[in-house]
């Protein structure tokens, strides 16, 4: 199994981060994603957002009263975050071992972005993603759908293709609160979600 990201999408966003920034800038807000993160998160807690890219959702959560960090593999996005919110803590941290964090949380995020994993990286990233909650913490992950064989863009990002029940077998010790297939409403794509909650026994 494969422990590192793909070095050509990592490529892609840190050659042409602000073009990526002032796309996602440009998009409509993805108030879907909002409603759900309202709904379900643990009110004001510690939250990470994994693949934060400019920041725009950590600023969302910091708005809301979230305690929000945020984290991504690309310097060149986290140059980009820290620009457009000097207020909230970025810090670079790299899936699928995001081995650069200790901390443990009571919200993790982590919106559109496993995708861009190798497909037989997934298991680990979900297994890290859930290390990083508290007992009874909350997981949001949402991935682009990709039907299939894997699919690579022009610009060099990967979109690997993964059937979901790979992201629900390697949510032990969680409950699972809300899975959908759905258009999103900010980038108009296919994608799936899953919300979790980590057992009160879980480690």
């Amino acid at each position: 199994m494969t422990s590192r990201y793909d070095s050509a999408t990592l490529d892609a966003y840190s050659k042409d981060a602000a073009r990526y920034s002032q796309e996602w800038l440009d998009q409509p807000p993805p108030n879907d994603l909002y409603a759900l993160l309202e709904t379900h998160l643990v009110p004001r807690g510690a939250t990470a957002e994994i693949g934060c890219g400019n920041g725009r959702d950590a600023a969302w959560l910091a708005a809301h009263d979230y305690l929000v960090s945020g984290f991504d593999a690309s310097p060149a996005l986290l140059a980009e975050a820290r620009r457009l919110h000097p207020q909230i803590v970025f810090r670079e941290a790299t899936l699928p071992a995001l081995a650069e964090i200790e901390e443990r949380f009571d919200n993790v995020v982590c919106e559109t972005v496993i995708m861009h994993l190798p497909a037989e990286a997934i298991p680990l990233a979900v297994d890290n993603l859930r290390r990083l909650l508290r007992p009874n913490g909350v997981l949001y992950l949402s991935w682009r759908v990709t039907e299939g064989e894997d699919k690579r863009q022009a610009d060099g990002r990967l979109y690997a293709a993964f059937e979901p029940q790979v992201v629900v077998d390697a949510l032990v010790d969680c409950a699972i609160l809300l899975f959908e297939d759905v258009t999103s409403e900010s980038s108009g794509k296919r994608i799936c979600r899953v919300i979790a909650s980590k057992n009160a026994g879980g480690v």
